[in-house]
């Protein structure tokens, strides 16, 4: 175990044998760290904290701080991290509110300069927070989200997985799967194509999920109804797109009011649309 000369470690923390630790580095009582993680100078890791593997710490972060909610009362709750997280400097992670209840971090993260995750949130698995992204209480962020930087992201809203939102965007309602979310107030931009072209989706995946995007924003039918027509393309992930959007509890962003003259062009010629000429 390679643990700077400088660094504070209590005895009542668990350390694989491996763990590298820092300068000037603390790590505090009912701490747990697992093989092959770094921690950085200065950084800070607080008690009921709980590291996986191979995850690195940069300088000046703090994980596993007191929650910022009027409701802590000190009560023992937990931070828990996965595996392969990148978490650079000066980022802020909060255990949660309410007696043993947890902050959960999954695996595959990267969280850059900044980052704030607040108490009792949920973060799936290959998200990606730049500079100074704030996640509010309570926020569950499915797997593969991109939080562009400086985007700030209301308590209670979820981000649904493959999403993309643009900097500095202001989120208050439901994010949702696939879809790229941009501006303040923050509206639909469009499918998130080049993100799940990149992820391995297929062409006709791709497509399905246009066409299911097509009738929930473009079709001026009622919501169920709309639901329903989604529930017709047999997809996995419009399936997955459908169950999101019926679970929100806060509404759902959606695409800018259009002025428009027939039902042809709100539908758009890009519906018809071949796996052939989407892939072009």
């Amino acid at each position: 175990m390679a643990i700077h000369s400088t660094a504070v470690v209590s005895p009542r923390a668990h350390l694989a044998a491996d763990v590298e630790v820092g300068p000037y580095a603390v790590i505090e009582d009912e701490v747990v760290i697992g093989p092959g993680c770094e921690i950085a100078a200065h950084a800070v890791i607080k008690r009921y904290t709980t590291l996986g593997q191979r995850n690195r710490v940069f300088e000046h972060a703090t994980i596993g701080g007191e929650p910022q909610d009027v409701k802590f009362k000190g009560e023992r709750s937990r931070l828990e991290i996965g595996d392969d997280n990148l978490i650079r400097e000066s980022v802020t992670i909060h255990r949660a509110t309410g007696e043993d209840l947890v902050t959960r971090v999954g695996s595959g993260n990267f969280l850059m300069i900044g980052v704030h995750i607040a108490h009792n949130c949920q973060v799936g698995d290959h998200c990606v927070f730049a500079n100074n992204t704030a996640l509010a209480g309570y926020i569950l962020a499915e797997d593969h989200v991109f939080l562009s930087n400086e985007v700030g992201v209301h308590q209670f809203v979820r981000l649904g997985r493959y999403s993309m939102v643009g900097a500095k965007a202001k989120i208050v309602q439901d994010v949702l799967p696939f879809l790229i979310t941009d501006g303040n107030p923050s509206r639909v931009r469009g499918l998130n194509s080049v993100g799940l072209r990149r992820a391995g989706f297929s062409c006709e995946a791709r497509l399905n999920l246009k066409r299911a995007c097509h009738l929930l924003m473009r079709s001026m039918l009622p919501l169920e109804e709309a639901l329903r027509g989604m529930e017709g393309i047999a997809d996995e992930n419009v399936r997955h797109l459908v169950t999101f959007v019926r679970g929100s509890q806060r509404g759902f962003t959606r695409e800018p009011r259009l002025r428009v003259t027939s039902l042809s062009a709100v539908n758009g010629a890009d519906v018809d649309a071949t796996p052939d000429q989407l892939c072009a």
